[in-house]
């Protein structure tokens, strides 16, 4: 049995009852494929296009989820990722907003459904895929699990929608007067992550890495690890120059580099502050009840579901932390 805790504020509460329903979903929810949740209501969703930066667009949807990057021109299209497959005819009729030329080319910056739903769709419509190897193999799973939900699975992705083209490091399009430069990056959000750099336009799209909306969502279902994350800000960081225009994973604003810092600099703080109560001895619950994230909670916690009783723990396992919520 647990021992008694001690009587906690009414936020460090929430955070722990929090925890203990994540817990408690993931018993329920490991025997289930219920990661659909995330695709209801989707009939009603109006997509919208807009420029970014020379040859490069962005399609979004209301709440910022699975943003795609667009680049267009005479000699066709290239998507990156592709939204759930209900989304595929709106996806479609957006890029028809400002062309008539056809999606050729389809890259997937990871596994997650939201960006890659619509494979299948776009490839039977001939669109071309290419994706890091370790995302084609995580395609080949009779069925993914995701972080959201303590854990939520998905069935597997029909072969259409398998990438048909893979790489170990870098891949690079020549296309509408640009070369596209595809490559992966340490193991952050998932282990087969990839930016995709637009150096003629000077857009950087970082997939799931980065995010406007919630704090980092790192899968360690699917590789993902904290080191990963900081060292991929890092590289996005460099790369990244004064007016390079960034889009994220999730989030309805295309951003520049400082905050590309802002997030780093975040995930440094928390980092710092979980390490040092480790090195104290505190258990999980001791720390969710220090409230390391509490000076950013404002404003990285817009994603309901993912919040700092979702990140908290993961960087705690992640930096060596051992022990149950509480001593037993």
């Amino acid at each position: 049995m647990f021992k008694t805790m001690p009587e906690l504020n009414v936020p460090n509460r929430q955070i722990l009852q929090r925890f203990f329903l994540i817990i408690a979903v993931f018993l329920l929810l490991m025997p289930l494929s219920n990661y659909s949740a995330g695709q209801g209501g989707l009939a009603d969703v109006e997509l919208s296009i807009i420029p970014v930066s020379g040859n490069v667009y962005m399609i979004q949807r209301p709440g910022g989820g699975g943003n795609i990057g667009a680049q267009i021109g005479s000699e066709g299209v290239l998507l990156v990722d592709s939204l759930f497959a209900q989304l595929t005819d709106k996806v479609e009729a957006a890029v028809e907003q400002v062309t008539e030329e056809k999606i050729r080319f389809l890259l997937n910056t990871h596994i997650h459904i939201d960006h890659v739903g619509g494979n299948g769709n776009l490839a039977n419509k001939g669109a071309l895929i290419f994706a890091h190897d370790n995302t084609r193999l995580r395609f080949l799973e009779e069925r993914s699990r995701f972080p959201r939900a303590g854990g939520s699975f998905v069935p597997q992705q029909p072969v259409a929608a398998r990438p048909l083209i893979t790489f170990n490091d870098t891949l690079s399009f020549h296309l509408n007067g640009e070369e596209v430069r595809a490559f992966l990056v340490p193991p952050a959000h998932t282990d087969g992550d990839i930016f995709v750099f637009f150096p003629e336009s000077d857009v950087l799209h970082l997939g799931d890495v980065y995010r406007t909306t919630s704090y980092p969502i790192i899968d360690v279902y699917n590789g993902g690890t904290l080191r990963g994350t900081v060292a991929a800000m890092d590289m996005a960081i460099e790369i990244a120059g004064p007016e390079t225009k960034i889009i994220p994973g999730h989030g309805l604003d295309v951003v520049g580099r400082e905050e590309l810092i802002e997030f780093r600099d975040m995930i440094l703080d928390i980092q710092g502050q979980i390490l040092k109560l480790i090195r104290e001895g505190k258990k999980l619950h001791e720390v969710i009840a220090a409230q390391p994230t509490a000076a950013y909670d404002a404003k990285w916690t817009d994603d309901p579901g993912w919040g700092p009783a979702d990140f908290i723990p993961v960087v705690y396992y992640q930096l060596g932390g051992s022990g149950r919520l509480a001593d037993r």
